[in-house]
């Protein structure tokens, strides 16, 4: 049905050794009802009885009618509805995940509404009146109700008909396809280089043009920037541009970059993209239009395998079967003035990159929690607390309060765990080993580093 496509898009177009003693334990489970966390219960309420086993034909014959014939043949009408009224009476939670989709792309109130009420049902809630898919949402990823069977196919029928570039996206995978969502822009499908080429979708830069800190002139020593060094190169990328361009594919220093910026989960990060084993053509990384618990999906336009943004994973197509994984590489945030002063030699993006724009959604449309559906979150910090993130050698992730962290290390404070020492870099903070080498460290929302590394300890200070 294209789901009333062109009205769709009108409508939707943060001395002494500080040891493990310093981290905040999380017993959330030892509080539990059943085995959700205590806090997840206070907020959502108890989660509803959940059906094993498959779906009866009657009940496959209405998801297919509601939510796989309905894309491909007509709008919504009495034929989706009478479909919709079999799946509500048969009281399994698990098919709320399938409306919520829909949900996402209802093309006006009369199919929202209905779809609302539906899905409200089946999960035993009241029937929301505003944000009702986020409302939705949250319930079905707060108490982790399974998916249906065969949920990828109405999932993938249901997206691909808004925008078919999907297609080569909703694959099988190591992706729980439960928790992606649309975050209400166009993939970006262009080919390599083509930096310059006007598209309706966040438009990544590849090999992007720089200048030195000289002649930008058009910086303010107070602009945030993301700093990147590698092999005794350095190169600062403004948020104003990331804001714009959100993707950069780079080389710095003798090495190719794939350089996300989540704007969602303040999470700038860098990605080695060459040197891969077997030969394997240079991944190029772009914004997908999709979401993940608030964070961006990026994908690879070569091989169209998708990436798990936060773990630098391939997740599906031919690299996640070759068990990719991107080294990443550490991202100091800072001011622009500080950068520069400590690295004089620095290159950094030329304004032109912004378009003309000059977005702050980090302190304005992001500043009051997630926007788009996280389910539960981890209560040790506030949702929008920055965090330094890095994984131990052990292979443990651990989140240092970035606010503590800088006290203590201007002090004169040592910051240690495993092999990672802490250290101040122009005015941000860097994560190294006993020797110096960088560790892959990046700042980020707490709320999008915990729920991606759901058992890190968390260093309190």
């Amino acid at each position: 049905m294209k789901l009333a496509f062109g009205k769709l898009m009108r409508a939707l177009l943060a001395a002494p050794l500080l040891t493990l003693t310093a981290f905040g334990a999380h017993e959330a489970d030892a509080q539990s009802t059943g085995s959700l966390p205590s806090y997840v219960t206070e907020e959502f309420g108890t989660p509803p009885k959940i059906p094993k086993g498959g779906l009866s034909r009657n009940l496959r014959n209405a998801v297919k009618t509601a939510f796989i014939d309905s894309t491909e043949n007509t709008n919504w009408g009495a034929k989706q509805s009478a479909a919709l009224a079999t799946i509500r009476a048969s009281k399994d939670p698990r098919l709320a995940w399938i409306i919520s989709d829909m949900m996402r792309f209802a093309a006006g109130p009369s199919m929202s509404a209905e779809l609302t009420d539906a899905a409200a049902f089946l999960l035993g809630i009241k029937t929301p009146q505003q944000n009702t898919w986020g409302v939705v949402t949250d319930h079905l990823i707060a108490w982790d109700i399974p998916a249906p069977p065969n949920y990828l196919k109405a999932k993938r029928a249901i997206f691909t008909s808004v925008i078919p570039g999907w297609g080569k996206i909703f694959v099988k995978g190591d992706i729980d396809w439960r928790f992606v969502s649309w975050g209400g822009v166009l993939i970006d499908n262009r080919p390599y280089n083509r930096t310059d080429e006007v598209c309706n979708c966040i438009p990544a830069a590849d090999n992007p043009k720089v200048s030195s800190a000289k002649d930008a002139k058009w910086l303010r020593n107070s602009d945030i920037v993301f700093g990147i060094e590698v092999n005794g190169a350095y190169r600062a990328y403004p948020r104003r541009i990331m804001e714009v361009r959100e993707m950069v594919n780079d080389t710095l220093g003798g090495r190719d970059l794939g350089i996300p910026y989540c704007t969602l989960c303040g999470a700038a990060q860098a990605y080695y993209t060459d040197n891969l084993p077997g030969r394997i053509k240079r991944p190029v990384l772009r914004t997908s239009g999709l979401l993940i618990r608030s964070n961006k999906v990026m994908y690879d336009i070569t091989s169209n395998s998708v990436f798990d943004t936060f773990l630098g994973e391939a997740v599906t197509g031919p690299l996640a079967r070759r068990n990719i994984k991107l080294e990443q590489v550490s991202v100091i945030t800072t001011d622009w003035g500080t950068w520069k002063r400590e690295h004089p030699e620095t290159t950094v993006l030329v304004e032109s990159l912004a378009l003309g724009r000059n977005f702050d959604f980090r302190n304005n449309r992001d500043a009051n929690g997630p926007i788009f559906p996280v389910g539960d979150v981890d209560p040790r910090l506030p949702v929008h607390e920055d965090i330094i993130g890095v994984v131990t050698a052990s292979g443990k992730p651990v989140a240092f309060q970035r606010s503590k962290a800088l006290v203590a290390l201007k002090r004169g404070q040592k910051i240690e765990v495993e092999n990672i020492r802490l250290k101040l870099d122009a005015g941000g903070i860097k994560a190294v080993d006993a020797k110096g080498k960088d560790l892959g460290s990046h700042q980020a929302f707490w709320f999008a580093w915990s729920q991606f590394h759901p058992s890190t300890r968390l260093w309190r200070g």
